[in-house]
C-alpha cells in the first residue's frame, strides 16, 4: 500500500486557474470547482485507491448503495480500458480523475449530478471504437462499454490539447429519459 500512496495524489478543493478555463467538457466544473481530484500512474494496482475514494464520495453525496456500486464499476472499467488500450499496459503513465458536483438541471429533472472526467495522454481515440460488441456474442471481454452506458446517465469523449477526456455523468435523481451518448 505504501507504493499506492506514493504514486497517488489526492486533491480536494477548488480547481486551479488553468482548469477553470477548460474546454466545453470541463466547463460545468469551472463554475463549481471540483470535489476531488486524483492524480495517479496507470498501474492497475492503484485502481483500488480510486474505487475506495469513489465509494466514499458517492456515499457522502447521498447516492444509493446500488448506484454507488454502479458508478464505481463504470469508472473502474473506463480506467482499465485507458490502461489497457491507450497506454498498452504501461504502468508509469499519468492519469487524472476529476469529480465535480453539477448544479440542478430542470431540463432533465435532476437535483444535480456527479460529473467524473477521466484524463489521459495516450494517443487519440477513434470515437467509432466506442461501439460495444453485441451482447449475443458469447466470449470474454468487450462488455465494458455496455456496463458504463448502463451505469451512467451521460457519457462523452473529447480530445483536448493532446489529452483524451472521457466524461461520465450520474444524476442524483435521474429523469425517466436519460440521454446516453
Amino acid at each position: 500500500m505504501d507504493r499506492a500512496l506514493q504514486a497517488t495524489r489526492l486533491t480536494m478543493g477548488i480547481a486551479p486557474p488553468s482548469r477553470r478555463r477548460a474546454s466545453k467538457i470541463g466547463a460545468s466544473t469551472s463554475k463549481n470547482g471540483f470535489l476531488l481530484k486524483l492524480e495517479l500512474h496507470s498501474d492497475p494496482s492503484l485502481l483500488s485507491v480510486v474505487r475506495g475514494a469513489l465509494e466514499r464520495l458517492t456515499e457522502t453525496l447521498g447516492f444509493s448503495a446500488s448506484d454507488s456500486r454502479s458508478i464505481t464499476r463504470a469508472v473502474d472499467e473506463a480506467l482499465t480500458n485507458v490502461i489497457r488500450h491507450c497506454y498498452c499496459g504501461r504502468v508509469d503513465q499519468p492519469l487524472e480523475v476529476y469529480f465535480s458536483h453539477l448544479k440542478p438541471n430542470s431540463s432533465v429533472g435532476s437535483k444535480g449530478a456527479l460529473e467524473i472526467v477521466l484524463c489521459d495522454h495516450g494517443p487519440p481515440v477513434d470515437p467509432a471504437k466506442f461501439q460495444a460488441r453485441s451482447l449475443d456474442e458469447v466470449r470474454p471481454g468487450g462488455l465494458g462499454l455496455h456496463l458504463i452506458r448502463q451505469s451512467m446517465d451521460e457519457i462523452a469523449y473529447q480530445r483536448v490539447r493532446g489529452a483524451n477526456r472521457f466524461r461520465l455523468i450520474k444524476y442524483f435523481m435521474p429523469s425517466k429519459q436519460s440521454s446516453k451518448t
